[in-house]
Formats: C-alpha cells, structure tokens, sequence
C-alpha cells in the first residue's frame, strides 16, 4: 500500500483496515504470506494462537456512561509492507479517546479500536520498511520496544510536508481515528512512524522488572506505564508549548547542552512566566517541561487535587481555572476543552502574550471584547497534532530531564471504565491500560 495504511481485510473480519495472516509469518509486499520473511518472535505470539482482545467502538458513538465501546476477540493483524505488527505493552489514555468514543470527534473508521499512546514491542515487520523523515532507512528490529503516537501518516509531498509542517498535512492519518489503535492486544502502525524506545526504557523489561543485576542508572528511569503518556500527552504538550513562542530561537543543541534557561531569559528579557489552564495528563508533564527550562509556571484548574499536584511539582502557584494568576503570564495554554476559559487565559496576558489551545476539541469560545481581551498584540494560536520531529525532540528532552509520570494503571478490559473516570475527573495525571 502506497499510503502507509494497512491491507484491505477480507469481509469476515470486524470490519477495520488489518488483513489477517498466520501470525508466526511476515506479509509481503502484497499482503500474502511470504515464507521468506524473518519469522515472528514466537515468544510474544503463542504458537498456534490467532485472536487477540481488543475495544471497538459500536455502531454508534454516545455518552461514555452508556458503553460506547464493547470488548470482543478478533484475529491478530498483520503487517503490510512498511509496517509493524507490535504487541501492546501499555496504552496511555488520553481524552481525544473520549471525544472520539463520544463522538465529539467523528470517527474516521467503522468500529475503530481507540489509542494512541502505545508502549509496545515489535514482533514481525511487514516487506519494505519505509523511509524517515531525514530520508534515512527505518530500522526497526523484532524484539524492539517501540512508541506509537497520534500522527501515523502524512503525503510527504504537499507544501506542508515539504516545508517541514507535516501536522497540516490535509492526507493526514491517526492512530485509534482513521486506524485501528493501542486499546487491544496488539496494533499495526507504520514502521517511518514508530518511536523507538529503548533509550527511555534502558534496562527495562517487557514485564516490568529491572535488568538482571539491578544496574543503577545515572539516567532518567521510566517504566512502561510511565512511558505511554509521553507519546501523546508528551509529545502535544511539547508541541503547544512551542506555539507559545517562548522557545522561539532556542535551538535543540542549546536544550541538550543546558544553555536553554539562559537563552530562553536573554531572548524573553526575564525569566518568563507561563500559564497552564486545566491539569490532567498533558499539563502535568508540560510543566515539567517548562521548569526544567527555567520558566516560572503558574496552574488554574478547578480540581484541588489537580493543584496539590502542581505544587508538588513546584509550581509557583495553583488556584481555580478562572482566577487571574499571581503576575502577568507571557504565554498561557489551555489544555481543558472549555472555551469559556479563553477570555480570562487572555486578560491574564502581558502585552504581546501568547495563548496556545493544546486540544483537538473545545467547546464554544465566548464573545471577546477587542479591547480588553486582544488589544495590545496578544495572540491566540491553535494546535493542530505534531510532526515528528517534534517527538523525537521531547523523546530526546525526556531521555536527559526526569519526568515525573502521575500514571492510573487500569487493565486492558477497563478501558471503558478509565474512560468514565477520566471524564469524571477521578484522577490526577494519566490512565494507563496494562495487558490482563
């Protein structure tokens, strides 16, 4: 397939995009068995064993309290050429999976299987494994623990591509939106569009546990459910800070090499001070992001639970999401889907402020006054997915900057309950889904 997508499926399959093969053999460059290709690892897929598990959205999408989703058994997918057939390690929960389950987000696939904040490893690598974004040969390897994100396709060819603004992409795809996603036991996702892990993970195994010999690390250390919310909630927070401005001529090299805090103060004039509106799996990390880089970092969000973390994290102050903040923010993000929240986020703006909107859905924003809510150059920029490039940049961030991870594990056949209670606001940080 030329577009990255996988093998059209024969029609007694549940009506997703995967072909069903033989797990223990590769497909080919037509999607036929090709008993050449290197076989699959038999220790992550039991001999003779066919199915997997997976959540798929019913016929309709609703309110997540009604069950939206159903749990079923269908066959295990297999890799087309480019692509990876990876078993799901953990799948973060993210709340583009609620909108999608609710149908604020209209779902691109009949029946799609929700996720896109994958852990996994590789266990058998379609023909024709693809060409990144530096024009190098993808690598991937059986055996490799891999990340699987939002964006999963885009042209490459279009003035957005080109100009190094994949995210626009108008032929964009998504995993767990026009492709089945991480809420089942195991996805296939284009090999070009696969993070390699195991420089986050080190000496992590599959199952949890320490190398052998329980080697001390000098490094960040993460585990599989710690590592499954940076692929989104990471990896967009990364992205909406960026659209805040605040990095602006700040290159990669001087975050790597610790020059970040200065250079960022000298461009600034001061060192800056940033909003964060709503506190959930994004915003925790973002913060950290922003403290490791010297910025002064200030919460709103209605969930007291929510602020104890902040502060915990060491934030200069939390208080309700329509508070004013302690001082003049120079750039503000809105992770929460509420549009009423924009026009306080812009009156707490210093001249020539930014305001990033982190979500791919919000709510109706409210009648701004030109005056009191834009008036002085402040600026409202949206978010629109990320480019690669953007994840290898935060994967990179969080490989030298520890990140602590506020992670919920639920089992896999819980989806929809982490579902329900991320909706409901039981918890602080992220959901993530673990194998049963």
């Amino acid at each position: 397939m030329t577009n990255g997508e996988e093998a059209i499926i024969s029609p007694v399959t549940d009506g997703g995009m995967e072909s069903t093969v033989n797990p223990t053999t590769q497909a080919g460059p037509t999607g036929q068995t090709d008993p050449a290709a290197d076989q699959t690892d038999t220790t992550a897929i039991t001999p003779g064993v066919t199915t997997m598990h997976a959540w798929q959205m019913r016929e309709k999408p609703g309110p997540i309290e009604n069950d939206p989703l159903e749990w079923i058994e269908k066959p295990i997918p297999s890799p087309g050429p480019g692509q990876a057939l990876i078993r799901v390690l953990a799948c973060g929960v993210c709340r583009t999976d609620l909108h999608v389950s609710e149908g604020d987000l209209t779902a691109h696939l009949p029946h799609v299987t929700p996720g896109h904040e994958v852990v996994g490893e590789v266990v058998a690598l379609g023909a024709d494994q693809g060409i990144d974004i530096n024009g190098q040969h993808t690598q991937l390897h059986v055996g490799e623990r891999v990340g699987v994100a939002w964006l999963r396709h885009t042209c490459g060819e279009c003035e957005f591509c080109v100009a190094g603004k994949e995210n626009l992409c108008r032929h964009s795809l998504y995993n767990g939106w026009d492709a089945h996603g991480g809420y089942a036991e195991y996805m296939v996702a284009p090999d070009d569009y696969v993070y390699s892990l195991e420089g986050l993970l080190g000496g992590e195994s599959t199952d949890g546990r320490t190398a052998a010999g329980g080697t001390a690390y000098d490094k960040p250390s993460y585990t599989l459910e710690t590592v499954a919310p940076l692929m989104c909630a990471g990896i967009i927070g990364y992205r909406a800070l960026k659209r805040t401005g605040l990095l602006d001529g700040v290159s990669f090299a001087d975050i790597e090499s610790g020059q970040a805090r200065e250079r960022i103060a000298e461009i600034v004039g001061h060192r800056p001070a940033l909003g964060l509106y709503g506190f959930g799996g994004s915003a925790h990390i973002t913060a950290q992001v922003a403290l490791a880089l010297g910025m002064r970092v200030h919460v709103l969000t209605r969930g007291r639970d929510a602020q104890r973390l902040a502060l915990n994290l060491g934030c200069a102050s939390a208080n309700d999401a329509y508070d004013q903040p302690d001082e003049p923010l120079d750039a503000a993000i809105i992770f929460a889907p509420v549009g009423a929240i924009v026009p306080p986020a812009l009156e707490a703006l210093r001249p020539g402020g930014v305001l990033s909107l982190a979500g791919i859905h919000m709510s109706d924003v409210p009648p701004l006054n030109y005056e009191q809510h834009l008036f002085h150059e402040k600026e409202i920029r949206s978010v629109e997915s990320n480019t690669r490039q953007d994840g290898r940049e935060f994967l990179a961030f969080a490989a030298t900057h520890q990140i602590k991870i506020d992670a919920h594990p639920y089992p896999l056949d819980q989806a929809q309950q982490a579902l329900k209670d991320l909706k409901a606001g039981a918890f602080t940080g992220a959901a993530v889904l673990m194998p049963v």
